[in-house]
């Protein structure tokens, strides 16, 4: 198989949260879900993880519907059940009930099989001025990139 370059990030999720662990689970799709993932046309911004009945499964996640999809065409945002291992699945479910801490999803990609994986993250919210530290960062980061060219 040719190798794919789709790597559709979420942003947000760096700077809302404070990213502690990373996993990396498989998703349960549809034909025409996946063809419009090769094409690019999917986002996680508002995607999040909650666990039902032991499983894991990500809401808000949007694929777009497939451009040559028939009656048969999927929900775009529908749920969609995550795959990791059992172990990781009870050390995820231990730790997002402690308070504050949730699952985000940070990267979908096609991996070198052609199959979809998302990359998802233990975090914990961030404080305001957190955030204006960062913005503070990046801006100096900037600045110094700038005088050096």
């Amino acid at each position: 198989m040719s190798k794919s370059n789709i790597k559709i990030k979420n942003k947000k999720a760096s700077f809302e949260f404070h990213l502690i662990e990373r996993f990396v689970a498989g998703i349960v799709l549809t034909g025409t879900e996946i063809k419009s993932i090769r094409q690019g046309k999917a986002s996680i911004k508002e995607g999040y993880c909650f666990f039902d009945k032991g499983e894991l499964y990500i809401k808000n996640m949007h694929i777009s519907e497939y451009s040559h999809g028939t009656y048969n065409n999927h929900d775009p945002k529908r749920n969609r059940k995550l795959l990791l291992t059992k172990r990781e699945l009870k050390k995820l479910e231990s730790k997002v009930s402690e308070k504050g801490q949730t699952i985000v999803p940070t990267l979908l990609f096609i991996n070198d099989k052609g199959l979809a994986k998302l990359e998802i993250a233990l975090a914990k919210g961030k404080k305001v001025y957190d955030k204006r530290e960062d913005i503070k960062k990046k801006d100096i980061k900037r600045e110094i990139d700038r005088k050096d060219i």
